[in-house]
């Protein structure tokens, strides 16, 4: 392993595959599957592969939210992904997602299924069929899809840039740590800045903007995610944290958030098929 002040770059690029990091025994730089596995499906409408990663809980959150509205039709069967074990790469996973990374997820009402991924477009494709979570008022609408798109695009420097520095690269280096604490405080203080003058992302009302963003910047400032809240001063976000602490709140996101999750204290459920698993899963943290 190279000294980071003597690394220069080779003609031609190669993989380490012994390079320290955690996950170096699943990366690689092609696509496609590594391995014949179907996928689960279970008797709901909709079918969730997943794991409770911030883009994991993104959908999660959303579906228990629809529940919570009345939406009986947004019942789902929820399929732990273990991506440490390379579950991303079987055959079933892959004809789902191509791109190998969760969440993904299969509406069977539609003929032939309709196949889902990237967080994003799941949330906007389930607040269209649902219509809910997306403002009707014209400006309000907007406001979500700005920072709906916000997220999805920011989001890489605070999870594959910050976080993976900060807490998964295999020593530590100053210049890419530098680099992501700088954007990714950056991104904090846009959103508490637009916080200081509205409730939630959009205006008023709650809405998927909200549910795509409070996984990754919510966690993160109420120290959920990579323990690093005091490094990241999270206290000077005071209208973040408002807001994060108002979602976090809310029956739906406590519920959605420990669905495909195996790690913490605040509730683990492997798979989720009925409410019931749920409120077993919570009762037994109480």
């Amino acid at each position: 392993m190279s000294n980071a002040h003597s690394y220069t770059p080779p003609k031609v690029w190669t993989q380490d595959t012994d390079d320290g990091n955690k996950w170096a025994s699943i990366n690689r730089p092609v696509s496609g599957a590594t391995h014949e596995k179907e996928r689960p499906v279970g008797e709901h409408p909709l079918q969730l592969y997943s794991l409770a990663t911030p883009n994991g809980q993104k959908v999660t959150i959303m579906l228990e939210e629809l529940l919570a509205a009345g939406k009986v039709e947004a019942e789902y069967d929820a399929w732990l992904i273990n991506i440490g074990e390379g579950e991303q790469f079987s055959s079933g996973f892959v004809d789902v997602n191509p791109n190998s990374k969760i969440p993904a997820l299969v509406d069977t009402t539609t003929s032939p299924e309709t196949k889902l991924f990237e967080s994003g477009s799941i949330l906007h494709y389930l607040a269209e069929k649902f219509d809910a979570f997306i403002p009707k008022a014209p400006a309000q609408r907007v406001a979500c899809y700005n920072w709906l798109f916000w997220q999805v695009g920011s989001g890489p420097f605070v999870g594959g840039g910050f976080g993976h520095f900060y807490s998964y690269a295999p020593y530590p280096m100053e210049y890419p740590i530098n680099r992501f604490t700088m954007e990714t405080k950056r991104q904090l203080d846009v959103l508490d800045k637009h916080l200081a003058n509205h409730r939630y992302l959009a205006g008023d009302e709650y809405s998927i903007a909200d549910m795509a963003i409070w996984p990754w910047y919510g966690n993160l400032v109420l120290g959920n995610l990579y323990d690093a809240a005091t490094f990241l001063q999270v206290h000077e976000y005071e209208h973040l944290l408002r807001w994060a602490k108002e979602i976090e709140s809310r029956p739906a996101v406590k519920r959605g958030r420990i669905v495909n999750k195996t790690w913490g204290d605040d509730g683990q459920l492997s798979h989720r098929h009925s409410a019931a698993d749920i409120d077993e899963a919570l009762r037994a943290v109480e």
